[in-house]
C-alpha cells in the first residue's frame, strides 16, 4: 500500500519567504514518524472543525470529551500555571458556546489567551489532540476556533497541518443574511435520505442592494472571502497579543511587519478605487462626523445582527454613547477620549525622538531598530516598551469607528464588523482609519534623509527592458462550502448526505509573466522587486512620484543569480512568493486524507493549504474595459542576508516556522525604496526601470473566446 505524506509547495507567510533549498522534496518537514500517523492526525484536526456551532456526535470524540479531565491530567502540560489558570475561568463560568466571540473584547481575549496556552503546553500530541476534543464540546465556538488556529501555527508539531479555510468554518462571518436565510429554509424543506442533496445559492454583495454610501460599490473588492480570509490568518500568525519574548516573534521584524501589512493593503485598495473612478482614499477625523456609512447585512450565528453605521455618524462619547449605559466597568464607552490621547502620545514621542518605558527611563527612537519599535507601539503588543502609556489604540478605534451598542455585561455583546478580524477588511472605515496609522509610520520615515544615490544603485548592473503579457481581469464564479450555518442532525453529520455551497462572483485575471532583461558585469547574488502602481489619478492626471510611492503594490520579490553578461530574467504570476490560489474544500481535503489512509491514494495538496498569503486572484486591480494604465517598477539590488542567523535546531523544516526570524528575503527595509521620501536626482538608478503597463477588464465569456482562439 502506497501511503504518500502532504506534498506542499514552499511556505508563503506574511511578507517574503526565501527559495526552498534544492534538496526540497517530498515532505513538509522531514519526518520523524510514519506517514500514516500524520494522515492520522490531519484526518483528526479536519473532524475538528466540522459544524463547529454544533457539539460534535463522533463516537470517539464524544468518549474523549466526557471523560476526559484536564485537572485530573495537569501534569500532561508542562506550564502548570496556565492549567491553574484556565481551571479557573472555567469554573468561574467561560464564555457560553453560543455567544458571539470577540477576540477584541478584553475579557474574551484572557480567556482566549489561556484557551491557547493550554493547547501550546500539552506536552505531546496525545494530550494536545485529547484537549482539543475536550474543548470543542465545551468552551465558545468562536473562542476555540482561534484558539486552536493560533495553537496549530505555534505547536511544533501541528505546523503545516491543513486547518479549513475560515470561510468554510464560520461561513455566516463572510456571506449576507439572505444567504443565511435561503439556506434554513433548504435545510427545512429536507428529507430523511441516503442519498446526496446538495443546494446552491447565489449570493450579492452588500453594496448590491443596500448601499448607503458610493464607497459601498467596491463591496465586490472589500467583502472577497479570500481578502476577508488573508486579513484573518495574519493575525493568527502574529497575534497582536502575543509575548514576543516566550514565543520569538520579536526576531520576525514584528513592528515593521505590521506597517507593511497595513501600507500594502492601502495600496491595493487605492488601485482598485482608481478602477472603479474613486480617488484618494478617505481619512477619518475624530472631531468630524464619519461620512461613510456601513450596513455590513451580516447575522451572528445566534440570530443578532452586525450593527451597522449610518452615514454621517458622530463619535465623540456623548453621541455614539447617547441614552446607553457605560461607566468604568468597561473603557469602551471612552473610546473617543482614549484614542485620541493614545494617537498623540505616538506623535509626540516621534517628534521627540525617543520613548518613555515603564521604569521611568528613555530609549532612542532614531536608531536602526526604532522603525520597529515604534512598529510594536503601534500595535501595542507585548514588544512595546510601554503599553500602558501607549495604550491598545487600535482596539477602542475599531470599537469607536463600528458603532456597536455599549452591551451590560461581557458576556452578552454583538461586536462590529470592525472588532473581528475575519469581517474588518469588510467596511470601508477600515481602510480609512488605517490610513491614519500608515500616516503616523511616514511621520517618522519623513524625518529620515531620502535614500542616496550609492545606497540606490547596483555597480555594474543594468535593468534594460522589462516585457510584461497583456493583462486581463475578469470576474468568475466560485463556490464556497457553506454547510456549517445550518444545524444538522445526528443522522446527516454521519451521512455526509447534506451539502450548501454558496455561488458568487470575484475577481480573476488570467496568468502573466514578464520578462527583465538585465546587465550584469560581474556574476553576483541579487535581489529582484518588482512593483505595480498607478500613473494617473481618477482625473486623469498624471500624479507626482513623491506624492505616489506609498501606492505602488509589491508583486514579487525574490533572489537570484546574475550571471556576467546579458540576463533575462522571467517569472510567471503564479509563482509570485505571498500570493497563493484558492483554497481546497474542506470535503476534498477530507476526502484525500482518508483515501490515503484507506486506499494509499497520493495526498498533493498546494502549500496555501497550511499556510496564507494574499490572494493571487486579487493580484491585479479591475481596469478597464478599453484599458487603465498603470506602471510597473523593478528594481535589482545586491543580496543582503537576514541579519537574524536561523539557529541548527530550528531547521528540521523545509520553510522557515514564525519566530525564527528568516521569514523575509533579505536585510532591506519593507517597502524600499518607496518607503522613504523620494530625492528623484538620485532615484532613477541604472539597475532600476519603470514600465506602462494597461489592465483590461473583460467579461467571462470574452476572456473565454480569447482563449478558444488562443490570443493572448
Amino acid at each position: 500500500m502506497k501511503i504518500l505524506v502532504l506534498v506542499l509547495c514552499v511556505s508563503v507567510v506574511c511578507l517574503a519567504t526565501p527559495s526552498p533549498p534544492k534538496d526540497f522534496g517530498t515532505g513538509l518537514r522531514k519526518l520523524k514518524m510514519s506517514d500514516k500517523i500524520l494522515l492520522e492526525r490531519q484526518k483528526n484536526i479536519l473532524r475538528l472543525f466540522k459544524n463547529i456551532n454544533q457539539i460534535c456526535s463522533c463516537k470517539d470524540e464524544l468518549q474523549i470529551a466526557t471523560t476526559y479531565s484536564i485537572e485530573e491530567r495537569s501534569s500532561d502540560y508542562t506550564n502548570s500555571q496556565v492549567v491553574k489558570q484556565f481551571l479557573t475561568f472555567y469554573k468561574q463560568g467561560l464564555l457560553p458556546r453560543d455567544r458571539i466571540f470577540s477576540v477584541l473584547n478584553e475579557v474574551h481575549l484572557k480567556q482566549a489567551i489561556t484557551l491557547f496556552k493550554l493547547f501550546y503546553y500539552a506536552k505531546d500530541w496525545d494530550t494536545f489532540y485529547k484537549t482539543a476534543v475536550w474543548a470543542r464540546n465545551h468552551v465558545n465556538a468562536g473562542m476555540f476556533v482561534y484558539s486552536l488556529s493560533v495553537a496549530m501555527v505555534f505547536r511544533a508539531d501541528t505546523y503545516g497541518l491543513v486547518v479549513p479555510a475560515i470561510y468554510e468554518v464560520l461561513p455566516m462571518a463572510f456571506f449576507s443574511s439572505e444567504v443565511v436565510q435561503e439556506a434554513e429554509v433548504f435545510k427545512q424543506k429536507l428529507k430523511d435520505s441516503n442519498e446526496m442533496q446538495r443546494h446552491t445559492i447565489v449570493s450579492n454583495y452588500s453594496g448590491y442592494y443596500l448601499n448607503l454610501h458610493p464607497e459601498q460599490s467596491m463591496s465586490y473588492y472589500t467583502e472577497d472571502i479570500g481578502l476577508n480570509a488573508f486579513y484573518y490568518y495574519c493575525n493568527v500568525y502574529y497575534p497582536f497579543w502575543m509575548d514576543g519574548e516566550e514565543f520569538k516573534l520579536k526576531n520576525d521584524r514584528r513592528g515593521e511587519q505590521y506597517y507593511y501589512l497595513y501600507q500594502q493593503l492601502l495600496a491595493r485598495y487605492y488601485l482598485e478605487r482608481l478602477s472603479n473612478d474613486f480617488g484618494e482614499i478617505d481619512m477619518v477625523y475624530w472631531d468630524e462626523p464619519v461620512k461613510t456609512g456601513y450596513y455590513p447585512s451580516l447575522t451572528y450565528p445566534n440570530g443578532l445582527e452586525f450593527p451597522s453605521r449610518p452615514n454621517f455618524a458622530k463619535l465623540s462619547e456623548y453621541f455614539y454613547n447617547y441614552g446607553q449605559s457605560w461607566s468604568f466597568k468597561s473603557r469602551y464607552g471612552y473610546s473617543y477620549t482614549l484614542v485620541k490621547d493614545y494617537e498623540r502620545r505616538i506623535r509626540d514621542i516621534i517628534d521627540w525622538g525617543y520613548i518613555p518605558t515603564k521604569d521611568g527611563k528613555q530609549i532612542e527612537l532614531y536608531t536602526p531598530e526604532g522603525f520597529d519599535i515604534l512598529g510594536n507601539i503601534i500595535e501595542s503588543n507585548p514588544c512595546s516598551p510601554n503599553t500602558k502609556y501607549f495604550g491598545p489604540l487600535q482596539i477602542y478605534a475599531r470599537h469607536l469607528l463600528g458603532y456597536a451598542p455599549q452591551s451590560l455585561n461581557n458576556l452578552d455583546v454583538a461586536p462590529s464588523a470592525l472588532e473581528h478580524f475575519e469581517t474588518a477588511s469588510r467596511d470601508p472605515v477600515f481602510y480609512q482609519f488605517y490610513k491614519r496609522i500608515v500616516l503616523l509610520f511616514q511621520r517618522y520615515k519623513t524625518n529620515l534623509p531620502p535614500y542616496s544615490y550609492k545606497e540606490m544603485s547596483f555597480p555594474g548592473v543594468k535593468v534594460e527592458k522589462i516585457d510584461v503579457d497583456r493583462l486581463t481581469t475578469y470576474f468568475d464564479y466560485f463556490d464556497t462550502d457553506a454547510t456549517n450555518m445550518v444545524y444538522l442532525t445526528p443522522e446527516e453529520l454521519e451521512k455526509e448526505n447534506v451539502q450548501i455551497r454558496v455561488r458568487q462572483q470575484r475577481l480573476n485575471h488570467k496568468p502573466f509573466s514578464f520578462r527583465i532583461n538585465v546587465n550584469s558585469e560581474t556574476a553576483q547574488d541579487a535581489v529582484v522587486r518588482v512593483y505595480l502602481g498607478p500613473k494617473y489619478d481618477e482625473f486623469g492626471r498624471k500624479i507626482n512620484m513623491q506624492e505616489n510611492r506609498l501606492n505602488f503594490m509589491e508583486l514579487d520579490q525574490f533572489i537570484w543569480q546574475l550571471k556576467a553578461g546579458k540576463n533575462t530574467i522571467e517569472r510567471n504570476s503564479r509563482q509570485f512568493y505571498w500570493h497563493i490560489p484558492d483554497r481546497t474544500s474542506y470535503r476534498d481535503i477530507y476526502k484525500k486524507v482518508l483515501g490515503a489512509l484507506t486506499d494509499g491514494e497520493e495526498v498533493q495538496l498546494d502549500a496555501s493549504e497550511a499556510f496564507y498569503g494574499f490572494p493571487n486572484r486579487l493580484l491585479l486591480p479591475k481596469g478597464k474595459p478599453n484599458g487603465q494604465v498603470f506602471q510597473m517598477y523593478v528594481i535589482v539590488n545586491p543580496y543582503k542576508a537576514p541579519s537574524f542567523q536561523q539557529k541548527k535546531q530550528e531547521t528540521d523544516y523545509y520553510f522557515h516556522r514564525i519566530g525564527t526570524g528568516n521569514n523575509y528575503v533579505d536585510n532591506y527595509a519593507f517597502g524600499y525604496p518607496f518607503d522613504r521620501l523620494i530625492d528623484e536626482y538620485n532615484f532613477y538608478v541604472p539597475n532600476s526601470a519603470f514600465r506602462d503597463v494597461v489592465i483590461y477588464h473583460k467579461s467571462l465569456d470574452e476572456v473565454n473566446s480569447s482563449q478558444a482562439q488562443n490570443e493572448p
